[in-house]
């Protein structure tokens, strides 16, 4: 009778300096014997954390295949310290670069979902620019938003909700995934022309593979096929999943999930 494994335990590190230091959460997977191959890295997305279905799936795999894998939950999400109004885009950037250079000291393969996606183009330009060209050995990207605060949500936004950006400093919106409203606030909008991506050629350096649903209500598979189109230089593979949603989390996308990191660690 098989069992699922044992949870893995929750340790934290400390991110940010003064009034703006915050716990980071994190579980760590470390293979019996010790692996040369790269770490998976999971990136979750917006209000998302670590405990959620792919995430778990993620660290299974990566127990059955003998690789070390790192879970985290960015603050204001999860078991990490923070509040989520304070979160932004270049916030979390910093916290997943002090998660991969504490936990992950060789070659990494990124897993980014949804804004997790956006976060790991962020962190392969972030690593280059401080002399880590060639750290990231692969991406597997999940429905990716990549400036999706510039691209998907000021274009659409209401009449009503830029008078709360403007008066309140946010807007909410209902969420389809939990009973807590989706919160945007205006310092996430600002920080997010910042962090463009899209303004230009994405160079990876590295095999990237996009799993991404025709049916997802939040991210339009057209915003995946638009990131692809800025990935020339690149060895890209998309699979589009006719009916697949914005989670991609049944068992036949988590499957396709599990290929997709697979060929990256035998590419990587």
């Amino acid at each position: 009778m098989s069992t699922a494994p044992a949870e893995t335990e929750i340790t934290w590190i400390e991110v940010g300096d003064g009034a703006a230091a915050r716990s980071i959460a994190m579980r760590i997977f470390r293979a019996e014997p010790r692996s040369e191959r790269p770490t998976l890295v999971w990136l979750g997305g917006y209000r998302s954390d670590m405990t959620g279905t792919k995430a778990v799936e993620v660290e299974h795999y990566a127990r059955a295949i003998g690789s070390d894998c790192i879970r985290f939950d960015y603050s204001g999400h999860g078991s990490s310290g923070g509040d989520f109004r304070d979160g932004t885009i270049s916030r979390w950037i910093e916290e997943s670069l002090a998660v991969i250079n504490h936990a992950a000291p060789g070659k990494v393969v990124l897993i980014g979902s949804s804004m997790g996606g956006w976060i790991a183009l962020r962190l392969i330009q972030e690593l280059k620019r401080r002399g880590n060209k060639g750290r990231v050995a692969g991406l597997v990207l999940i429905a990716p938003a990549p400036d999706f605060t510039a691209e998907l949500i000021e274009p659409n936004l209401t009449v009503a909700e830029k008078a709360s950006l403007a008066e309140r400093g946010y807007f909410e919106e209902p969420s389809q995934y939990s009973p807590e409203p989706n919160v945007f606030t205006l310092a996430l909008i600002e920080d997010g022309r910042a962090n463009r991506v899209l303004s230009g050629p994405v160079e990876t350096d590295c095999p990237v593979h996009i799993l991404q649903g025709m049916r997802d209500p939040d991210v339009p598979y057209t915003h995946a096929l638009k990131l692809m189109e800025h990935m020339p230089a690149d060895d890209v593979v998309m699979t589009l999943i006719r009916d697949g949603d914005h989670r991609l989390s049944r068992d036949e996308d988590i499957a396709k999930l599990k290929q997709a990191i697979g060929d990256m660690l035998t590419q990587g």
